[in-house]
């Protein structure tokens, strides 16, 4: 920052905060509520400002921040795709992510034909003004503001909010890059490894013993019609089946910790020594909805002529080690331990036993007895006594 611009940044109230305060807020939404009301405080005639970020998520491509006068904040997402619909394509967005331009509307002149600036002038507006922000690394984000007094923002006005902008890019720069770090770990790796990676639980060897629920299921016949179907009708299977197991999982508050091929890893961990019970019926609950839902996945899949679907899934609670484990150059942050090798095991007996679903002795002793059923004693590899195994009723 030159000295001109120093001077004019700690002359302008608004843009001292920017510098000095704003790097407080760490929510963006409130970042971006704080802001449109700091510069009505100072003078200048804003109506909306909306903040478009562009994130690295599987969901989703981006996020959007209005800020209306009065009104507070909404957020809003854009799925993927959405990028090429007529209604973004026809809006002064594109230019200004494709082409880093500014664009400016002077709706009080003019009959736009965007719909988002027609919603704007039946709102009142009068001037719209969209801006690039331009990420040290060469990433565009965007952000707009309109205004709603008569001849819309003034030569002044603009002059200050350009000088903000580079000091807004810098705030949400950090933002963004956080954002894009939570999202891809919850994707790749859970929210709980991610939450603790982000912490600084990055060595080799660290982690925690934990109480837990161990999750193990795969897909029966997988092999098999690997080899009979085409990739992307196996990458079709794959993904109806783990959306349908990991959206219950998720939802009965469990955690996925990695797909292996046809294979699911997850855990429900046990909050506290009193709550054992309630993390095993909560799992149990969320095995039966899986077999459930893969009831009516069988039944789209196979009026669409798909391959249905045939999964095992076994129960088990016990100790594991939570953490780091993996090559000095390539971590996994996952569970091991005696209980989740006794899941594995456990699971290869759903196909013997025509069963989709097997509980462990240590999973049933936490449940009413009406809620499952005995099945007797079978041999497990590598364990040389005969072991209990149990389904639901």
């Amino acid at each position: 920052m030159d000295d001109e611009i120093a001077r004019r940044v700690y002359s302008d109230p608004v843009a001292r905060w920017f510098v000095t305060e704003a790097y407080r807020i760490t929510d963006t939404a409130e970042l971006v509520g704080v802001a449109g009301e700091q510069l009505v405080l100072s003078g200048i005639p804003l109506y909306r400002l909306a903040y478009f970020q562009l994130t690295l998520h599987p969901e989703f491509q981006g996020r959007g921040y209005f800020w209306r006068r009065g009104k507070g904040v909404e957020t809003g997402v854009r799925l993927h795709g959405d990028n090429q619909d007529g209604e973004y394509r026809d809006n002064p967005l594109p230019v200004v992510f494709e082409q880093h331009k500014t664009v400016r509307v002077r709706l009080d002149r003019v009959e736009p034909e965007a719909p988002i600036l027609r919603q704007l002038k039946d709102e009142g507006a009068t001037d719209y003004v969209a801006l690039p922000l331009l990420f040290i690394n060469g990433h565009v984000d965007a952000l707009s503001v309109v205004s709603d007094r008569p001849g819309g923002f003034s030569m002044s006005d603009l002059d200050r909010m350009f000088l903000l902008q580079f000091a807004f890019t810098r705030l949400v720069e950090v933002h963004s890059l956080r954002d894009t770090a939570t999202h891809l770990l919850d994707a790749y790796v859970g929210r709980a490894a991610g939450r603790r990676i982000l912490a600084g639980e990055v060595k080799r060897g660290d982690g925690q013993t934990i109480d837990a629920v161990i999750w193990y299921c795969d897909l029966r016949g997988f092999t098999r019609a690997s080899d009979m179907l085409p990739r992307d009708a196996i990458i079709a299977l794959l993904n109806d089946y783990f959306d349908t197991m990991g959206n219950i999982v998720t939802a009965a508050g469990g955690e996925i910790l990695k797909f292996m091929g046809d294979g699911m890893l997850a855990i429900f961990p046990v909050p506290a020594p009193g709550e054992r019970n309630d993390t095993a019926l909560r799992a149990v609950r969320a095995a039966a909805s899986a077999v459930d839902a893969m009831l009516v996945l069988n039944r789209i899949r196979s009026a669409e002529g798909e391959m249905t679907v045939r999964f095992g899934l076994a129960l088990h609670i016990g100790e594991v080690m939570f953490g780091n484990i993996g090559a000095s150059q390539r971590l996994d942050f996952t569970v091991i331990g005696p209980a989740v090798n006794h899941a594995a095991r456990l699971e290869k007996l759903c196909t013997p036993l025509d069963r989709s679903v097997l509980l462990s002795p240590a999973i049933a002793e936490l449940l009413a007895a009406h809620d499952i059923e005995p099945l007797g004693h079978h041999t497990m590899k590598d364990i040389d006594s005969p072991q209990a195994i149990y389904g639901l009723r």
